[in-house]
């Protein structure tokens, strides 16, 4: 054969044909090139700044990445995904260049010195010492794919636009009427009215004849019928799935240590409850007070009545302390034991540390088999789609799990199951992946016909299946005698259910009647009226359902209301509200004043960024963005 092939090549029309072939190239090909020479080359212009492809490309990869993070890695490189994706990571890096424009214009510079300060204070490049680490620093840069004056040019950068865009936000001081307003509606506080009608108190129904008992087995098919099962066998390929044959070396794993370590070390946390004063002998009173052993109740009247406040902080750390002398007394104060006054520029404050909780500290050798298996999977991403294709084509060749390559990295699983994943015993199926990826597969095998060719689909969390049904066994409704015990417990129940219904909109009826209340309707029906502790619009409250938090908040004077809960039915009415008074407590207005100029800042920012972004008129090179953001 292989003579045969070059007595051909030797032949006129052999000749001929790559003659054409040449000259086809020479029209199309070279012409395409020639056609570019001279032509733009970069993805968005922005000014004097050309924000070219591989700069675009880098930007896009780092933003799918968070976004699959965030997400917890469910996240599918779909075509929408990709279109969205890039256009955010093409704005965000001409925003950048316009701001970076900006800077050049203003004469911003950033000395030599800055730099390296800034380089010595960030934390994943400080070794175990808390200094900056030379050997740490060029693992992290190694492990972004970044070389060293690359990322200080990006740091020179990245001060600069942080110097402009800090001046910016000077002065972004909310107004105190806003702050007062803010802090008003996020304190205030409500009390219910309620009468609780639980199903487990309602009457014990008349006893089922068996035309009810029937009529109920007949009605509800769905809940007495035995379900179809399928044998399938299926292939799974995920990053968990390519992950077992990735070696993560130990110098990677300490690499992502260092940069990690605020993940595994949590500083202490302390609640505490303040007083605060702008008296000092005030302050010592109370002090006195409630070392004479009063309850925190107690003390909070005695700080109202000088005109003092008084707040609970829980689970704060140090920083979160809106005084920093605040937090250095409460850290260093033993806990249960009152301590001041001691003064800031909050006032006097008299506190007790009603509980601590101590930070952790997990060493590398407690987190490394985590970290070997999250550095894992991140670079089975990589290889993952790689994968599918060779899955695809063997799947296209055969339509058949069983002539698969062995270096796949699938995981095979046979076996019989129901719509809901259970296996005939009642016990969930051994399905690995995610619940979504169980889902995915579970919905794609009760589709299929049986012995249908298997291919491949595509499922979340970066996974892929392939699904054949090799047998089914139909659903088939249970016999009457097999589930009448479970007909009766489901009969009584829902009796019990429309019972409760009844009375809670009879007692609704009445107290929504001219004249009346919820107290006098709950009177009138003996039912015993219960009152709700103060609730907070955004926080729950110890013994108050969650169901009930909306209602209350939405309800005006007088007004009364019915809410189901998986327990039964509430009837409430609003009774008392609660307008905190700001000014009586100042730490609780200095964090919503913090809170706010942070807010306006940011928005402030966002405006500059906006506007420069305007005036620097991008030009984007649209055709060369829509082939880029093709997978």
């Amino acid at each position: 054969m292989l003579s045969l092939f070059r007595r051909f090549l030797n032949t006129w029309a052999a000749r001929a044909f790559f003659i054409v072939l040449i000259a086809s190239f020479g029209l199309w090909g070279i012409a395409d090139v020639v056609r570019n020479v001279g032509h733009d080359s970069a993805i968005a212009t922005v000014g004097d700044h050309k924000i070219e492809a591989p700069e675009f490309q880098e930007a896009m990869r780092t933003q799918l990445a968070q976004v699959s993070r965030m997400l917890g890695g469910k996240t599918e490189p779909t075509p929408a995904i990709r279109q969205a994706v890039a256009g955010q990571a093409l704005d965000r890096l001409i925003v950048q260049a316009a701001i970076q424009n900006e800077v050049s214009r203003l004469g911003i510079v950033v000395p030599d010195d800055a730099v390296r300060a800034a380089v010595f204070d960030v934390k994943a490049f400080q070794g175990k010492s808390g200094a900056f680490d030379r050997a740490t620093f060029e693992s992290v840069l190694r492990n972004n794919n970044l070389t060293e004056p690359r990322f200080l040019d990006l740091m020179r950068s990245d001060l600069g636009q942080r110097q402009l865009m800090e001046a910016v936000q000077v002065g972004a001081v909310p107004p105190d009427v806003v702050t007062q307003q803010v802090f008003a509606f996020q304190r205030e506080t409500r009390v219910a009215h309620y009468v609780e009608l639980p199903f487990a108190t309602a009457a014990e129904p008349p006893a089922p004849t068996e035309a009810d008992l029937q009529r109920a087995y007949d009605n509800n098919g769905d809940r007495y019928s035995a379900s179809e099962f399928r044998r399938i066998k299926a292939v799974i390929l995920s990053p968990e799935t390519v992950a077992r044959d990735i070696e993560i070396p130990d110098a990677d794993i300490s690499g992502y240590y260092e940069q990690h370590q605020s993940e595994y070390v949590t500083p202490e946390k302390r609640s505490v409850e303040v007083v605060v004063s702008q008296n000092e002998a005030q302050a010592k009173e109370i002090a006195t007070t409630w070392i004479a052993g009063v309850g925190w109740d107690a003390v909070q009247k005695a700080a109202t009545a000088t005109g003092a406040s008084s707040v609970s902080l829980d689970d704060a750390t140090m920083t979160e302390f809106p005084a920093p002398e605040l937090g250095q007394a409460v850290f260093a104060a033993p806990a249960e034991v009152i301590t001041g006054p001691i003064q800031s520029a909050l006032g006097w404050q008299v506190f007790r540390v009603t509980k601590v909780t101590p930070g952790t500290n997990r060493p590398l050798d407690r987190a490394k088999d985590e970290i070997r298996i999250k550095l894992a999977r991140e670079r089975a991403v990589d290889q993952v789609y790689s994968r599918a294709n060779k899955l695809e084509d063997a799947l296209s060749a055969s339509g058949s799990l069983d002539d698969l390559p062995g270096d796949l990295g699938v995981a095979a699983v046979t076996g019989t199951l129901n719509a809901q994943g259970n296996t005939p015993a009642g016990e969930p199926a051994p399905l690995p992946g995610s619940p979504a990826l169980r889902q995915a597969l579970l919905t794609a095998a009760f589709a299929l016909g049986k012995n249908e060719p298997a291919r491949m689909a595509e499922g979340p969390d970066q996974s892929y299946f392939a699904v054949t049904v090799e047998d089914t066994t139909a659903a088939t409704r249970k016999p009457f005698a097999e589930v009448e015990g479970q007909v009766r417990e489901d009969w009584v129940r829902d009796a019990r259910r429309k019972e409760q219904e009844r009375a809670a909109a009879s007692l609704l009826t009445a107290a929504q009647t001219a004249g009346s209340s919820l107290d006098d309707a709950a009177t009138v029906a003996g039912l015993r009226l219960q009152r709700t502790p103060p609730v907070l619009r955004a926080q729950p409250t110890p013994g108050v359902p969650t169901e009930l938090t909306e209602p209350l908040f939405s309800l005006k004077p007088g007004e009364t209301t019915m809410i189901e809960v998986p327990e039964g039915f509430y009837v409430m009415a609003l009774g008392e509200i609660a307008t905190p008074d700001p000014v009586a407590d100042p730490l609780g207005t200095g964090q919503i004043r913090t809170a706010l100029t942070q807010a306006i800042g940011q928005d402030i920012e966002l405006t500059v960024a906006a506007a420069l972004r305007a005036r620097a008129n991008p030009q984007v090179n649209r055709v060369l963005l829509n082939s880029m953001i093709q997978p």
